[in-house]
């Protein structure tokens, strides 16, 4: 298909997309005629470089041929260059500097581990080849504390680009509010001779210093790559017109800049940006505005949302690389075209991995495995009669159609002969399996639209890609969507977008002031506003086409979400806030507390290109090519795109193909070409609802059920993420949201913590026994009671029902628990060391309504926690985090009434029960591969865990035993029954080795004996603050040990609990984990029951009164072995104001054990530094009062090792 344009200089235009597969070209030649062009963007026997072959080609040139740089206007490109490099680590050596101290802040990043279940814990190998640390300080208000050793640092990078290092990164403590330290740096680096020099302050002027190293060490390591790429295309087109302008690149933020601006940190997503660019415009010259796009390829399908303007992400995480730079907001699930299916503990699956370009699907005839690819072939969508003939030996036979049925077929039998059911047919079980990948990718979408308040059924589904159009209606129904958007261009669609995109420049800055600074606020604007119209009319644009977008990023004081609103007066940006808290969240705080957190500016320089109204010379129909078979409908006709006509209507079933892609139009669907040639497809009526299902467990919808409770426990966690107050839930990420069954029994968990795993449906049974007959709708409650379903007391859950729309029947129960930073207790945080009974440790809250049809009970809340003798310390706080935790739970009831819509109240009810059947068949499997074991497990104050694990691995079930552990003692180190569930659940999926359900079913084959009154079951009035933290992480170990699994972790959650009356603050702090039979343990990480992520050191500094003197890797605690046990983290943490610190660790004198010869981990060791010097050392439970200037040292235990050393 080709459309014209306006042109007038006689000259051709490129728009390039190289992606990792293929390099798609758009060209507009001198007639103003647009073509296409798709390419390998790897063949290195015909050509060096896809998008210089691709440009030959349509100027008729050969390899030998120059390039006329009188025939080129411009060349627009994304290019994947820098990607790769990244994934692959291949970019340039690079050497990191930052502060004294912070040797390894940026490895160890924010402690958490990148899979909850993974015992052999795998992080990403940091980028920087070296670190080396330069003495010299800022404070949080960028004052200078410690000098700046310039002699060392030039002594160092004198040596350093000796040793032959070019690249360098510089990441100093809050320098982002005062770049002089860096800026010295730079200018000793620059006249060494280092080529790239990047600072941290250089890339981003934003707080958070992991990820702006991170993005630093990352410009440092890509830059030359993309430089040398530049050159490469540039010597081709001659470097006299570069200076013209001629070649640009996209960049991550959705922008155009010159080639000789474009840096590594803003090359990440330079293709995608590119079709997110190409998804707006294209559809605004439609008028279309609310837009989901959906963009599904071979390996992956990325998604995104416009509602009028772009949305970028500051902090994103590519390649286990924390980036803080402007990002298109863009979310990617791994469905795709070759996402392999595969039948796994009893449930269709599909993906997460790839069969790739090779094999590729099995269609492909290189012996792939079945693939989404597969499943449209095996259905009719894809007919190998109009695919390209590019497959077998010789390139040039049709995708094998009968390989797919009869790979279908062996699939149909498998299936039936695991499941006892008879066998479906080829086209079912394809059928089956491509429901799910709808689904998955509707699940995608979920997290980008209605996680953050969007009603995605007032929204356009921009499909392109070349898988896309497939799917497009079926993914469309399962969010409720009725309109989708398919340009003619829609398989090259990040291409064409390149030739559509501006060029634009932006800028952002940290402010941190409140809405009434709106003075000083507008001259920040002013100044960032000139910087970024001159950078892009240095591009070669007159100032007076340039228009500048100024932004405002608000939150609410001490809160983690900031939203965008137009920089304007504070009225108005405060009307907006408010609109748009109440449409994401769904309420609006009546507190006035509101900061400027973030202002930004974005300068804008209009593309040139338009696309003008495509015309038709004729005005005959389209007519069908044939009619070909499709799953369902019998035969239906196939149309060829080109040749439909404006205002043409297609009903659907129908299918339609095109040189880029093949388009479904599904039963109840229509279609219609506009004036531009744009497909649109839009629902004749209402989906029907699937109430027909039935309650017979099928293993399709099982998986679909499976994914869409699970979905619904995300999105809670989403709503309380963005909405807590307290850093513990907003940035910890200590809390967990879970859906109950109407019995209280677990149906889907999403944990960001595994000691809340399985805890939390003691506390929902509890509600519901003590209230049976008295709950109405409308009402929640509210508890923290470690005797009534609680773990330790700031772990606070609440609960609500869900009751049938037209009865008083309570359907379901919704949860969500999380840390709340102080619940009051004899030292603040709720944390005293020495506490011998429950009341030391706070408010006990016991089945207290906290919401009464729906009336927030706030007077009789606040009430509640300002009693007893230890009362709340900071009840506004607790009062906000109750309120995100109310809105999750409000989510997860919107969420199950519209799943009982769709499915019907039977069919939900149904499939709770089915997917915990289906959550214990698996734990039965791996159990029934365990052997009997039993471990002692010695603690620091003379107790011990004693367990032994008896299997009958002919049934798959085990009873796991804990008498003999030490009776509940007169210390806090006592856990709740709840913690044992737990553990329990966590150490056997952690041993079933596959993505199953989290839920009641997995505890079904496990038999827990834990005998009441000892200290891991005790009575009232135990003190239990350590129970959850300390003594679930010894209970995990001795499992582990019993099972002969791997050596011992560090096996604590160091709490690290400070403040004073005015401000508390909890931390935990990572360590090393335990080898294993053929992996050494990790360094640096959280271990087991917790995975909480550290605050990042400046936005810690700029909260509280401190300074983190120390953040490394306590390089050999790790214990030896064959395998090595991973090392502790060594800290020191400075107060600026005196204290009470509180510490809760074990592993202070004994050791985590090794395995079979491997030795054992380093013990913690805690010392107090005060001001003069003097050194202080504490136990591992302490209480100590710290003046202004002490600090506080931890250093905290290796792992065990595994194995003797060869």
């Amino acid at each position: 298909m080709s459309i014209k344009t306006n042109t007038s200089d006689g000259k051709w235009d490129f728009w390039i997309d190289r992606g990792g597969t293929f390099t798609d070209i758009v060209a507009k030649g001198p007639s103003g005629l647009i073509k296409t062009s798709k390419l390998l963007s790897e063949n290195p026997e015909h050509y060096d470089d896809a998008a210089l072959e691709g440009i030959r080609s349509f100027l008729g040139l050969d390899k030998t041929e120059e390039i006329p740089n009188n025939k080129i206007n411009s060349i627009k490109m994304g290019t994947t260059v820098a990607t790769n490099a990244l994934l692959e680590r291949k970019g340039e050596r690079t050497l990191l500097l930052i502060n004294k101290g912070l040797k390894d802040l940026l490895k160890v990043g924010y402690q958490n581990r990148p899979k909850l279940f993974d015992l052999e814990i795998k992080k990403q190998v940091s980028i920087y080849d070296e670190v080396i640390e330069i003495p010299g300080r800022l404070d949080s208000k960028g004052q200078e504390v410690n000098k700046l050793d310039t002699n060392l640092a030039k002594e160092i990078l004198s040596k350093k680009f000796n040793e032959g290092y070019r690249s360098l990164a510089v990441a100093f403590i809050h320098s982002y509010l005062n770049t002089s330290h860096e800026k010295k740096i730079a200018k000793i680096a620059k006249q060494i001779g280092f080529s790239q020099i990047s600072t941290s302050a250089g890339v981003s002027k934003l707080i958070k210093l992991v990820s702006r190293g991170d993005t630093a060490v990352v410009d440092a390591y890509l830059s030359p790559i993309l430089r040398r790429y530049v050159k490469k295309i540039s010597s081709e087109v001659n470097p006299d017109e570069l200076k013209q302008k001629k070649l640009f690149f996209m960049q991550s933020s959705g922008g155009l800049v010159n080639a000789d601006s474009f840096q590594g940190k803003d090359a990440i997503l330079s293709g995608p940006a590119g079709g997110v660019v190409g998804m707006v415009k294209t559809a605004e010259q439609a008028g279309i505005t609310k837009l989901i796009g959906f963009d599904m390829g071979g390996t992956s399908t990325d998604v995104c949302h416009f509602s009028g303007n772009y949305e970028r992400s500051f902090e994103t995480e590519v390649a286990g690389v924390r980036m803080r730079a402007p990002m298109m907001s863009i979310h990617t699930v791994a469905a795709g075209g070759g996402s392999i299916l595969s039948f796994k503990d009893g449930r269709y699956q599909v993906g997460p991995e790839s069969a790739g370009a090779n094999p590729g699907p099995a269609a492909y005839r290189r012996g792939g495995p079945l693939t989404v690819t597969d499943c449209n072939i095996m259905l009719g969508k894809l007919n190998p009669d109009y695919f390209p003939k590019i497959f077998g030996p010789n390139a040039d036979e049709p995708l094998d159609k009968n390989l797919v049925t009869e790979k279908f077929k062996e699939l149909a039998d498998h299936i039936s002969k695991q499941t006892k059911l008879k066998p479906l047919s080829p086209e079912e079980t394809a059928k089956g399996f491509l429901s799910i990948a709808i689904q998955n990718m509707a699940r995608a979408i979920k997290k980008i639209s209605v996680e953050k308040g969007y009603n995605i059924t007032e929204y356009t589904l921009n499909c392109f890609g070349g898988a896309g159009g497939q799917h497009a209606c079926a993914v469309a129904d399962a969010l409720g969507m009725k309109r989708v958007f398919l340009h003619p261009y829609s398989g090259v669609l990040s291409a064409y977008g390149m030739g559509l995109a501006d060029i634009r420049a932006l800028e952002e800055q940290q402010f941190d002031m409140s809405l009434e600074s709106e003075k000083k606020a507008r001259a920040v604007i002013e100044k960032m506003s000139r910087r970024v119209v001159d950078h892009v009319a240095s591009q070669g644009l007159d100032k007076k086409d340039i228009f500048v977008v100024a932004k405002a990023y608000l939150k609410y004081s001490g809160s983690h979400q900031s939203l965008e609103v137009s920089f304007d007066s504070p009225e108005k940006m405060r009307a907006e806030f408010k609109k748009n808290h109440l449409k994401r969240f769904g309420f609006f705080s009546p507190v006035d507390d509101l900061i400027i957190e973030v202002l930004g500016t974005e300068a804008i320089g209009r593309s040139k290109q338009y696309v003008e109204k495509r015309k038709r010379k004729t005005k005959i129909k389209g007519k069908r090519v044939k009619d070909i078979p499709l799953s369902d409908y019998g035969k239906v006709p196939l149309f060829d795109r080109e040749t439909l006509v404006s205002s043409q209507v297609l009903n659907g079933p129908c299918v339609i193909m095109e040189a880029t892609g093949t388009t479904v139009i599904e039963d109840e669907w229509f279609g219609c070409i506009d004036d531009l040639g744009n497909l649109i497809l839009e629902r004749k009526k209402e989906k029907q609802n699937e109430h027909a299902l039935g309650t017979k467990a099928d293993p399709i919808m099982l998986e679909i059920f499976n994914n869409l409770f699970m979905s619904i426990a995300e999105q809670m966690g989403s709503t309380l993420a963005n909405t807590a107050y307290s850093v513990n839930i907003k940035e910890r990420l200590d809390f967990s949201c879970a859906l109950f069954d109407s019995s209280g029994n677990l149906v889907a968990n999403a944990p960001h913590v595994p000691v809340h795993l399985g805890s939390m449906s003691d506390a929902v049974r509890k509600v519901e026994q003590l209230n049976k007959g008295k709950i109405e709708p409308g009402d929640s409650f509210v508890l923290n009671a470690p005797f009534n379903g609680g773990t330790h007391l700031p772990d606070v859950t609440v609960i609500t029902p869900v009751f049938s729309m037209d009865s008083n029947e309570i359907l379901f129960f919704v949860g969500s628990r999380g840390h709340h930073a102080d619940i009051g207790g004899r030292t603040p945080g709720s944390a005293p060391p020495d506490s011998k009974t429950i009341d030391e440790e706070g408010v006990v809250i016991d089945n207290f309504k906290i919401v009464s049809k729906g009336n927030f009970r706030l007077q009789e809340t606040r009430d509640l926690l300002a009693s007893g003798k230890f009362p709340c310390r900071n009840i506004d706080q607790n009062i906000k985090d109750l309120e995100a935790q109310i809105a999750a739970n409000e989510t997860g009831i919107r969420e199950v009434r519209r799943m009982i819509q769709n499915f019907g109240t039977d069919t939900v009810h149904a499939y709770m029960a089915h997917v915990q059947d289906n959550a214990e068949a698996s734990v039965r499997r791996a159990v029934g591969k365990l052997k009997d074991g039993n471990f002692i497990y010695p603690m620091d104050f003379n107790q011990k865990i004693k367990v032994q694990v008896r299997v009958d691995r002919k049934v798959g079930s085990a009873v796991i035993d804990f008498t003999g552990t030490s009776l509940q003692g007169d210390n806090n180190y006592n856990a709740p029954r709840s913690i044992c569930n737990a553990v329990v659940l966590y150490v056997f999926r952690t041993l079933v080795g596959a993505e199953i359900p989290l839920n009641e079913g997995c505890l079904k084959p496990l038999e827990i004996i834990a005998p009441e009154g000892t200290m891991i079951n005790p009575k009232y009035p135990a003190a239990v603050i350590a129970g959850n933290t300390e003594v679930s992480q010894n209970m995990c170990d001795c499992l582990f040990g019993a099972l002969g699994v791997m050596a011992g972790s560090q096996a604590t959650m160091n709490n690290f609990v400070w403040g004073n009356s005015e401000f508390q603050n909890y931390e935990t702090i990572a360590g090393g984990s335990g080898a294993g039979p053929n992996f050494n343990g990790a360094s640096g990480t959280q271990v087991h029951m917790t995975n909480t992520l550290m605050t990042d050191p400046e936005v810690l500094e700029s909260r509280f009164p401190v300074r983190l003197e120390t953040f490394s890797i306590r390089g050999g605690s790790g214990g030896s072995g064959q395998w090595r046990g991973g090392d502790g983290i060594h800290r020191v943490l400075k107060f600026l104001e005196k204290v009470k610190v509180t510490t809760l660790c074990s592993h202070r004198i004994v050791p985590p054990f090794g395995v079979k010869g491997g030795k054992p981990g380093l013990v913690g060791k805690d010392t107090v530094i005060r001001s003069d010097g003097t050194r202080e050392l504490q136990p591992g439970n302490t209480e100590v009062d710290l003046n202004c200037g002490d600090s506080f040292e931890m250093l905290t235990p290796g792992g065990g090792g595994w194995g003797e050393n060869i």
